[in-house]
């Protein structure tokens, strides 16, 4: 199982980069090149949902990507560092809580655009923060279906 792990930090800027990152492992562990598109849309959506978060709460934490090519999937997680509402870490508004950020609606139309993207996503969050995890399928999958 080979990783890449990227952070950065939370600048929009930083964004395009982790994209073209995305993409380009996607393609090396094999992924369909006619999702590939799909890849970076997503994982622009994700990191920049990251990014928006980080800012509106003050967290200077970066932002982590960990890219996972295993025998017949490739897996994307991205990461933030915005505790759950509840958490003792928890700030007033992070997530959605009772005194919601600016932006909190621009926070759910990324993840549906991301479900609308990846046929297979993963949306967590605790105190450390949350996750989206998104997974496609390598070609080599495709040949041992």
């Amino acid at each position: 199982m080979a990783t890449v792990e990227l952070r950065f930090s939370a600048q929009p800027e930083h964004v395009r980069t982790a994209r073209l990152v995305a993409a380009a492992v996607a393609r090396r562990a094999g992924v369909d090149e006619a999702v590939l598109d799909e890849v970076r849309l997503a994982v622009g959506e994700a990191c920049s949902r990251a990014v928006g978060l980080h800012r509106s709460h003050g967290i200077t934490a970066p932002v982590s990507v960990v890219l996972t090519e295993e025998e017949k999937a490739f897996s994307i997680e991205v990461g933030d560092a915005v505790p759950e509402p509840g958490s003792a870490l928890a700030t007033p508004g992070a997530r959605g809580g009772s005194d919601e950020p600016e932006g909190d609606g621009e926070d759910e139309m990324g993840l549906a655009v991301i479900s609308g993207l990846v046929d297979d996503v993963e949306v967590r969050s605790g105190a450390d923060g949350g996750t989206i995890r998104m997974s496609w399928p390598t070609a080599l999958a495709a040949v041992r279906s």
